[in-house]
Protein backbone atom coordinates (compact mmCIF):
# COMPACT_ATOMS: atom_id res chain seq x y z
CA UNK A 1 0.00 0.00 0.00
CA UNK A 2 1.12 3.81 -0.74
CA UNK A 3 0.05 7.13 -0.44
CA UNK A 4 -1.38 8.77 -2.97
CA UNK A 5 -2.64 11.84 -1.61
CA UNK A 6 -2.70 14.59 1.28
CA UNK A 7 -5.76 16.80 1.56
CA UNK A 8 -6.24 19.86 4.04
CA UNK A 9 -9.98 20.71 5.17
CA UNK A 10 -10.57 23.82 6.47
CA UNK A 11 -14.55 23.63 7.54
CA UNK A 12 -16.30 26.32 8.76
CA UNK A 13 -19.23 25.63 11.07
CA UNK A 14 -21.67 28.42 13.17
CA UNK A 15 -20.67 28.70 16.42
CA UNK A 16 -22.08 25.91 18.92
CA UNK A 17 -23.57 27.63 21.61
CA UNK A 18 -23.94 24.42 23.82
CA UNK A 19 -19.71 25.11 24.14
CA UNK A 20 -18.20 27.05 26.78
CA UNK A 21 -16.06 29.95 25.45
CA UNK A 22 -16.91 29.71 21.87
CA UNK A 23 -20.82 30.40 23.40
CA UNK A 24 -19.69 33.89 23.41
CA UNK A 25 -16.09 34.90 23.57
CA UNK A 26 -13.54 35.14 20.78
CA UNK A 27 -10.27 33.44 21.61
CA UNK A 28 -8.48 36.59 20.84
CA UNK A 29 -7.64 38.91 24.04
CA UNK A 30 -6.72 42.73 24.47
CA UNK A 31 -8.00 45.63 22.16
CA UNK A 32 -10.87 45.07 19.98
CA UNK A 33 -11.06 41.79 20.86
CA UNK A 34 -14.72 41.31 22.21
CA UNK A 35 -16.57 40.11 19.03
CA UNK A 36 -17.73 36.91 18.70
CA UNK A 37 -16.60 34.52 16.19
CA UNK A 38 -18.84 34.19 13.06
CA UNK A 39 -18.13 30.74 13.00
CA UNK A 40 -15.85 28.33 14.10
CA UNK A 41 -13.16 26.41 11.96
CA UNK A 42 -12.19 22.83 11.69
CA UNK A 43 -8.93 21.37 10.55
CA UNK A 44 -9.04 17.72 8.79
CA UNK A 45 -6.48 16.21 7.23
CA UNK A 46 -7.60 13.44 4.57
CA UNK A 47 -5.33 10.92 3.38
CA UNK A 48 -5.46 8.18 0.58
CA UNK A 49 -3.84 5.27 -0.25
CA UNK A 50 -3.94 3.20 -3.49
CA UNK A 51 -5.41 0.35 -1.99
CA UNK A 52 -8.71 2.74 -1.73
CA UNK A 53 -8.46 3.12 1.90
CA UNK A 54 -8.41 6.80 3.31
CA UNK A 55 -7.42 7.87 6.75
CA UNK A 56 -8.15 10.98 8.37
CA UNK A 57 -6.63 12.86 11.20
CA UNK A 58 -7.25 16.49 12.70
CA UNK A 59 -4.61 19.61 13.95
CA UNK A 60 -7.17 21.73 16.32
CA UNK A 61 -8.09 24.95 15.42
CA UNK A 62 -8.21 26.90 18.33
CA UNK A 63 -5.42 29.07 17.34
CA UNK A 64 -7.71 31.06 14.59
CA UNK A 65 -8.34 31.33 10.69
CA UNK A 66 -4.61 32.77 9.99
CA UNK A 67 -2.69 29.90 11.65
CA UNK A 68 -5.53 26.94 10.70
CA UNK A 69 -4.07 28.60 7.00
CA UNK A 70 -0.34 28.24 7.70
CA UNK A 71 -1.03 24.92 8.86
CA UNK A 72 -2.82 23.25 6.10
CA UNK A 73 -0.17 25.35 3.65
CA UNK A 74 2.26 23.26 4.98
CA UNK A 75 0.30 20.33 4.81
CA UNK A 76 0.19 20.90 1.09
CA UNK A 77 4.47 21.33 0.84
CA UNK A 78 4.46 17.87 2.68
CA UNK A 79 2.45 15.97 0.11
CA UNK A 80 4.86 15.29 -2.06
CA UNK A 81 7.16 14.74 0.56
CA UNK A 82 5.30 11.38 1.78
CA UNK A 83 3.91 10.84 -1.63
CA UNK A 84 4.45 7.01 -1.65
CA UNK A 85 5.70 5.81 1.48
CA UNK A 86 4.07 2.75 2.58
CA UNK A 87 1.32 3.93 5.16
CA UNK A 88 1.96 1.66 7.70
CA UNK A 89 5.30 2.71 8.27
CA UNK A 90 3.86 5.06 10.72
CA UNK A 91 6.83 6.01 12.86
CA UNK A 92 9.50 6.48 10.14
CA UNK A 93 6.94 8.54 8.87
CA UNK A 94 6.66 10.76 11.97
CA UNK A 95 10.19 10.99 12.12
CA UNK A 96 10.70 12.21 8.65
CA UNK A 97 9.06 14.63 8.71
CA UNK A 98 9.68 15.42 12.54
CA UNK A 99 13.45 15.95 11.36
CA UNK A 100 12.81 17.87 8.14
CA UNK A 101 12.05 20.75 10.23
CA UNK A 102 15.08 20.60 12.81
CA UNK A 103 16.54 24.20 11.35
CA UNK A 104 12.97 26.24 11.64
CA UNK A 105 11.46 24.57 14.63
CA UNK A 106 10.42 21.00 15.61
CA UNK A 107 7.69 22.10 17.77
CA UNK A 108 4.74 23.99 17.26
CA UNK A 109 3.17 24.01 14.00
CA UNK A 110 5.45 21.57 12.76
CA UNK A 111 3.99 19.19 15.62
CA UNK A 112 0.95 19.91 14.48
CA UNK A 113 1.17 19.18 11.32
CA UNK A 114 2.80 15.48 11.63
CA UNK A 115 -0.15 14.98 14.35
CA UNK A 116 -3.29 15.28 11.21
CA UNK A 117 -1.00 13.43 9.54
CA UNK A 118 0.07 10.70 12.34
CA UNK A 119 -3.75 9.99 13.42
CA UNK A 120 -4.52 9.33 9.52
CA UNK A 121 -1.93 6.40 8.97
CA UNK A 122 -3.20 5.13 12.18
CA UNK A 123 -6.98 5.39 10.74
CA UNK A 124 -5.77 3.61 8.14
CA UNK A 125 -3.81 0.68 9.86
CA UNK A 126 -6.39 0.12 11.71
CA UNK A 127 -8.95 0.00 8.53
CA UNK A 128 -6.30 -2.41 6.43
CA UNK A 129 -6.42 -4.57 9.62
CA UNK A 130 -9.75 -4.80 10.45
CA UNK A 131 -9.26 -3.42 13.75
CA UNK A 132 -9.94 -0.53 16.29
CA UNK A 133 -6.39 1.86 16.79
CA UNK A 134 -6.97 0.98 20.76
CA UNK A 135 -6.16 -2.79 19.76
CA UNK A 136 -3.22 -1.99 17.80
CA UNK A 137 -1.67 0.09 21.38
CA UNK A 138 -1.73 -2.69 23.57
CA UNK A 139 -5.78 -3.17 24.24
CA UNK A 140 -8.16 -1.67 26.28
CA UNK A 141 -7.36 -1.32 30.08
CA UNK A 142 -10.71 0.09 30.28
CA UNK A 143 -14.09 -0.21 29.46
CA UNK A 144 -15.38 3.38 28.78
CA UNK A 145 -13.71 6.73 28.30
CA UNK A 146 -14.63 8.76 31.67
CA UNK A 147 -15.40 12.73 30.66
CA UNK A 148 -14.74 16.45 31.60
CA UNK A 149 -17.00 18.88 30.17
CA UNK A 150 -17.70 22.80 29.79
CA UNK A 151 -20.82 24.84 29.84
CA UNK A 152 -21.66 27.69 28.56
CA UNK A 153 -20.62 31.36 30.11
CA UNK A 154 -23.13 33.58 31.66
CA UNK A 155 -23.45 37.46 33.08
CA UNK A 156 -23.69 36.59 36.82
CA UNK A 157 -22.38 33.87 39.16
CA UNK A 158 -25.62 32.75 39.67
CA UNK A 159 -26.27 32.24 36.04
CA UNK A 160 -22.93 30.32 35.77
CA UNK A 161 -24.24 28.34 38.44
CA UNK A 162 -27.54 27.64 36.23
CA UNK A 163 -25.49 26.69 33.49
CA UNK A 164 -23.21 24.77 35.43
CA UNK A 165 -25.85 22.20 36.50
CA UNK A 166 -26.57 21.09 32.45
CA UNK A 167 -23.70 18.72 32.09
CA UNK A 168 -24.12 17.91 35.97
CA UNK A 169 -27.77 16.42 35.06
CA UNK A 170 -26.58 14.98 31.91
CA UNK A 171 -24.72 12.37 34.01
CA UNK A 172 -21.33 14.68 33.81
CA UNK A 173 -19.44 14.27 37.55
CA UNK A 174 -16.54 16.49 36.04
CA UNK A 175 -16.67 20.02 34.79
CA UNK A 176 -14.56 22.91 33.85
CA UNK A 177 -14.61 26.66 33.57
CA UNK A 178 -12.80 29.32 33.13
CA UNK A 179 -13.91 32.25 35.63
CA UNK A 180 -11.91 35.39 34.91
CA UNK A 181 -12.35 35.31 31.25
CA UNK A 182 -12.70 38.71 29.90
CA UNK A 183 -15.41 40.11 29.35
CA UNK A 184 -17.55 38.20 31.80
CA UNK A 185 -15.74 38.91 34.33
CA UNK A 186 -15.29 42.44 34.81
CA UNK A 187 -11.96 43.83 33.13
CA UNK A 188 -10.64 40.32 32.92
CA UNK A 189 -7.27 40.18 31.71
CA UNK A 190 -5.03 40.44 29.15
CA UNK A 191 -1.43 38.61 27.46
CA UNK A 192 0.08 41.82 27.95
CA UNK A 193 0.53 42.24 31.71
CA UNK A 194 -0.62 39.01 33.14
CA UNK A 195 -2.85 41.30 35.71
CA UNK A 196 -6.70 41.41 36.14
CA UNK A 197 -8.73 43.89 37.90
CA UNK A 198 -9.47 43.62 41.32
CA UNK A 199 -13.53 43.63 40.39
CA UNK A 200 -12.94 40.79 37.59
CA UNK A 201 -10.54 38.62 40.34
CA UNK A 202 -13.64 38.90 42.98
CA UNK A 203 -16.53 38.15 40.29
CA UNK A 204 -14.49 34.88 39.14
CA UNK A 205 -13.94 33.91 42.67
CA UNK A 206 -17.71 34.49 43.50
CA UNK A 207 -18.60 32.50 40.11
CA UNK A 208 -16.69 29.51 41.23
CA UNK A 209 -18.35 29.88 44.58
CA UNK A 210 -21.86 29.89 43.44
CA UNK A 211 -21.01 26.59 41.10
CA UNK A 212 -19.59 24.51 44.07
CA UNK A 213 -22.72 25.39 46.09
CA UNK A 214 -24.77 24.68 42.93
CA UNK A 215 -23.59 21.19 41.94
CA UNK A 216 -22.20 20.22 45.37
CA UNK A 217 -19.29 18.19 47.29
CA UNK A 218 -19.14 15.45 44.95
CA UNK A 219 -18.89 17.33 41.66
CA UNK A 220 -15.15 17.52 40.20
CA UNK A 221 -14.55 21.59 39.62
CA UNK A 222 -11.13 22.43 36.93
CA UNK A 223 -10.75 25.67 36.70
CA UNK A 224 -8.86 26.99 33.36
CA UNK A 225 -6.19 29.85 33.37
CA UNK A 226 -5.80 30.11 29.66
CA UNK A 227 -1.97 30.45 30.49
CA UNK A 228 -2.97 34.25 31.35
CA UNK A 229 -1.36 35.56 34.20
CA UNK A 230 2.06 36.31 35.52
CA UNK A 231 3.51 34.59 38.87
CA UNK A 232 1.82 36.72 41.81
CA UNK A 233 -1.19 37.04 39.71
CA UNK A 234 -1.48 33.33 39.06
CA UNK A 235 -0.54 32.99 42.73
CA UNK A 236 -3.19 34.84 44.18
CA UNK A 237 -6.14 33.35 42.06
CA UNK A 238 -4.88 29.91 42.70
CA UNK A 239 -5.03 30.39 46.40
CA UNK A 240 -8.28 32.00 46.39
CA UNK A 241 -9.88 29.33 44.64
CA UNK A 242 -8.57 26.83 46.87
CA UNK A 243 -11.14 26.92 49.54
CA UNK A 244 -13.51 25.67 46.60
CA UNK A 245 -12.05 22.12 46.62
CA UNK A 246 -11.16 23.09 43.05
CA UNK A 247 -9.38 19.53 41.05
CA UNK A 248 -7.14 21.48 39.42
CA UNK A 249 -5.57 25.26 37.89
CA UNK A 250 -5.00 24.60 34.33
CA UNK A 251 -2.08 26.53 32.61
CA UNK A 252 -1.37 29.51 35.43
CA UNK A 253 1.72 31.07 33.57
CA UNK A 254 2.09 30.76 29.57
CA UNK A 255 4.46 28.01 29.06
CA UNK A 256 7.52 29.52 27.65
CA UNK A 257 9.14 29.56 31.22
CA UNK A 258 9.45 26.59 33.37
CA UNK A 259 11.10 29.17 35.98
CA UNK A 260 7.76 30.77 36.38
CA UNK A 261 5.47 27.54 36.61
CA UNK A 262 8.07 26.29 39.54
CA UNK A 263 7.85 29.67 41.29
CA UNK A 264 3.71 28.92 41.13
CA UNK A 265 4.02 25.47 42.02
CA UNK A 266 6.41 26.62 44.95
CA UNK A 267 3.62 28.70 45.77
CA UNK A 268 0.12 27.69 45.63
CA UNK A 269 -1.98 25.00 47.51
CA UNK A 270 -4.05 23.84 44.41
CA UNK A 271 -2.81 21.14 42.31
CA UNK A 272 -1.83 22.22 39.05
CA UNK A 273 -2.08 20.80 35.27
CA UNK A 274 -0.52 22.00 32.04
CA UNK A 275 0.49 20.21 28.66
CA UNK A 276 -2.14 21.39 26.32
CA UNK A 277 0.54 24.36 25.00
CA UNK A 278 3.25 21.43 25.00
CA UNK A 279 4.36 19.67 22.11
CA UNK A 280 6.07 16.50 21.30
CA UNK A 281 7.49 14.68 24.28
CA UNK A 282 10.40 16.51 24.46
CA UNK A 283 8.48 19.56 26.23
CA UNK A 284 7.28 17.40 28.85
CA UNK A 285 10.60 16.61 29.99
CA UNK A 286 11.04 19.34 32.22
CA UNK A 287 7.43 19.16 33.60
CA UNK A 288 8.09 15.59 34.91
CA UNK A 289 11.59 15.67 35.91
CA UNK A 290 10.98 19.21 37.78
CA UNK A 291 7.74 17.97 39.22
CA UNK A 292 6.08 20.71 37.72
CA UNK A 293 2.27 19.66 37.46
CA UNK A 294 0.03 17.24 39.00
CA UNK A 295 -1.53 16.63 35.64
CA UNK A 296 -0.86 16.75 32.62
CA UNK A 297 -2.96 17.66 29.66
CA UNK A 298 -1.65 16.77 25.78
CA UNK A 299 -3.75 17.35 22.77
CA UNK A 300 -3.36 14.31 20.53
CA UNK A 301 -3.78 16.76 17.58
CA UNK A 302 -1.06 19.08 18.69
CA UNK A 303 1.41 17.25 20.00
CA UNK A 304 2.34 14.99 17.83
CA UNK A 305 -0.11 12.70 16.83
CA UNK A 306 -1.91 9.06 18.50
CA UNK A 307 2.47 7.95 18.45
CA UNK A 308 3.23 11.07 20.66
CA UNK A 309 0.45 10.39 23.19
CA UNK A 310 1.08 7.10 23.38
CA UNK A 311 5.06 7.75 24.29
CA UNK A 312 3.85 10.98 26.58
CA UNK A 313 1.28 8.89 28.70
CA UNK A 314 4.37 6.55 29.33
CA UNK A 315 6.70 8.85 30.26
CA UNK A 316 4.31 10.58 32.99
CA UNK A 317 3.24 6.39 33.87
CA UNK A 318 6.83 6.33 35.28
CA UNK A 319 6.22 9.45 37.17
CA UNK A 320 2.91 8.21 38.59
CA UNK A 321 0.94 11.59 37.03
CA UNK A 322 -2.52 11.30 35.35
CA UNK A 323 -3.14 12.24 32.15
CA UNK A 324 -5.85 14.10 30.61
CA UNK A 325 -5.96 14.91 26.77
CA UNK A 326 -7.14 18.35 25.88
CA UNK A 327 -9.87 18.82 23.55
CA UNK A 328 -10.56 22.08 21.68
CA UNK A 329 -12.17 20.90 17.88
CA UNK A 330 -13.91 18.15 16.34
CA UNK A 331 -14.90 14.05 16.96
CA UNK A 332 -11.12 12.98 15.23
CA UNK A 333 -9.76 14.40 18.13
CA UNK A 334 -12.25 13.61 20.83
CA UNK A 335 -12.36 9.58 19.11
CA UNK A 336 -7.98 10.00 18.44
CA UNK A 337 -7.46 10.76 22.00
CA UNK A 338 -10.14 8.48 23.68
CA UNK A 339 -8.32 5.14 21.49
CA UNK A 340 -5.00 6.22 22.99
CA UNK A 341 -6.56 6.73 26.58
CA UNK A 342 -8.37 3.14 26.59
CA UNK A 343 -4.78 1.78 26.65
CA UNK A 344 -3.32 3.83 29.02
CA UNK A 345 -3.12 3.01 32.76
CA UNK A 346 -2.34 6.46 34.32
CA UNK A 347 -5.61 7.95 32.70
CA UNK A 348 -8.34 10.56 34.17
CA UNK A 349 -10.39 12.24 32.31
CA UNK A 350 -10.69 13.32 28.64
CA UNK A 351 -11.95 16.20 27.71
CA UNK A 352 -14.64 17.66 25.74
CA UNK A 353 -16.42 20.62 24.49
CA UNK A 354 -19.52 19.61 24.63
CA UNK A 355 -21.68 17.52 27.67
CA UNK A 356 -23.56 16.40 24.64
CA UNK A 357 -21.82 15.25 21.42
CA UNK A 358 -25.12 16.03 18.91
CA UNK A 359 -22.98 18.59 17.24
CA UNK A 360 -20.35 16.91 16.20
CA UNK A 361 -22.70 14.14 14.44
CA UNK A 362 -23.16 16.15 11.42
CA UNK A 363 -19.74 15.53 10.70
CA UNK A 364 -19.47 12.00 10.83
CA UNK A 365 -21.44 8.40 9.70
CA UNK A 366 -22.48 7.30 13.35
CA UNK A 367 -23.32 9.20 16.52
CA UNK A 368 -20.84 9.69 18.96
CA UNK A 369 -21.79 7.16 21.77
CA UNK A 370 -21.61 8.84 25.36
CA UNK A 371 -23.97 8.04 28.44
CA UNK A 372 -23.51 8.76 31.75
CA UNK A 373 -20.56 11.59 31.21
CA UNK A 374 -18.63 8.52 29.48
CA UNK A 375 -17.52 7.94 26.07
CA UNK A 376 -18.09 4.38 24.63
CA UNK A 377 -15.22 4.05 21.94
CA UNK A 378 -16.45 2.10 18.62
CA UNK A 379 -15.24 -1.37 18.13
CA UNK A 380 -15.14 -0.54 14.22
CA UNK A 381 -11.89 -0.15 12.54
CA UNK A 382 -9.55 2.61 12.65
CA UNK A 383 -10.85 5.39 14.52
CA UNK A 384 -14.18 3.85 13.82
CA UNK A 385 -15.76 6.22 12.21
CA UNK A 386 -15.99 7.73 8.26
CA UNK A 387 -16.39 11.87 7.63
CA UNK A 388 -19.35 12.95 5.72
CA UNK A 389 -17.89 14.32 3.06
CA UNK A 390 -21.03 16.16 1.72
CA UNK A 391 -21.27 17.62 4.67
CA UNK A 392 -17.73 18.80 4.82
CA UNK A 393 -17.81 20.04 1.04
CA UNK A 394 -20.70 22.43 1.83
CA UNK A 395 -18.86 23.93 4.93
CA UNK A 396 -15.39 24.02 3.03
CA UNK A 397 -13.53 27.72 3.34
CA UNK A 398 -13.15 27.91 -0.34
CA UNK A 399 -10.05 26.76 -1.58
CA UNK A 400 -9.23 24.35 0.75
CA UNK A 401 -10.72 20.71 0.64
CA UNK A 402 -11.39 17.97 -1.57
Amino acid sequence: MRITNVTPWIVEIPVDTSAGIWASQSLARGAGAAAPRRGRQYVFVQVETDEGITGWGEITTYPGPVANRAVCAILRELKDFVLGDDPSHIEAIWQKIFRTFTYVGTRGATAAVISGIDIALWDIRGKALGLPIYELLGGPVRETIPLYTHFPYASTPEEMAQNALVPVRDGHQAIKTDPFWEGMAGRGTAYLDGQISAEGEQKGVEIVAAIREAVGPDVEVLIDAHAMYNVPTAIRLANRLAPYNITWFEEPVPPESYHALKQVRDQVQTRLCVGERLHTRFEFVPIFEQHLADFIMPDVTWTGGITELKKIATMAEAYYVPVSPHDASGPINVLAGAHVMLTVPNFYRLETMRSRMDFYNAFIDQPLDVRNGELHVPRRPGLGLEMNLDYLRAHAVPGWGG
